[in-house]
């Protein structure tokens, strides 16, 4: 058929069309009807289903890794339980309030015990606390040979409760060596220090709140 063939085609007559225009118009009709039901209604149901797809994603990798979890629960109790004990033990080597006395009796007794000479064992008038424990800094000032400080420090770290040398000056003097340190101490707070330290920063909380 000719350009002037389907001119001449009456629209009010389709049932007399040759069959390629009838077939022509059917495609019209159908892709109309296409696109009609994209735009209306196919394109949001298109974007919910790409929704869902993201969603199920997500999903999916979320019970991947909480499966992981659980088929691992088991040695992350274990490590748990491992992370308690040698927490535990670290805190037996911090003292309580009630032992600090004897702890510094050690220290001066560790020099003492190697022949050396204290000039200075002054504790800090105040002890810095942090979350669970309290620090206590000691000037020291003790004179002596080179073996017997070397020795005095290796006692001070094999010591059962935990104490460290800290800005350590050694200078020579006559016939003696002069060595400067300052020896922290630690101990663990009890659980009224603790209370009230909890207070405070509840109350400084609040106070910049306001």
């Amino acid at each position: 058929m000719t350009l002037d063939d389907f001119r001449k085609l009456n629209p009010r007559d389709i049932g007399n069309w040759p069959w390629l225009p009838k077939l022509l118009a059917l495609c019209a009709i159908f892709g109309l009807i296409l696109f009609a039901g994209y735009w209306l209604d196919w394109q949001d149901q298109l974007t919910d289903l790409d929704t869902a797809k993201q969603k199920e994603e997500q999903l999916r990798s979320t019970f991947v890794e909480k499966k992981k979890q659980a088929v691992n629960l088991d040695t992350y109790r274990q490590q748990l339980k491992d992370l308690e004990l040698a927490f535990g033990a670290l805190i037996k080597q911090l003292p309580n309030k009630a032992e600090m006395d004897a702890l510094l009796t050690d220290i001066n007794q560790a020099g003492l015990g190697r022949g050396l000479e204290f000039e200075l064992f002054k504790p800090a008038a105040r002890e810095t606390s942090s979350d669970f424990y309290a620090e206590l800094p000691i000037s020291i000032r003790v004179t002596g040979n080179y073996h017997d400080l070397g020795a005095f420090a290796s006692d001070i770290s094999r010591l059962p409760r935990i104490v460290t040398l800290n800005d350590i000056n050694i200078s020579a003097g006559s016939p003696a060596l002069t060595m400067t340190a300052v020896a922290k101490t630690y101990r663990y707070l009890d659980e009224e220090e603790l209370a009230t330290q909890k207070k405070v920063a509840k109350d400084k909380g609040k106070g910049a709140k306001k």
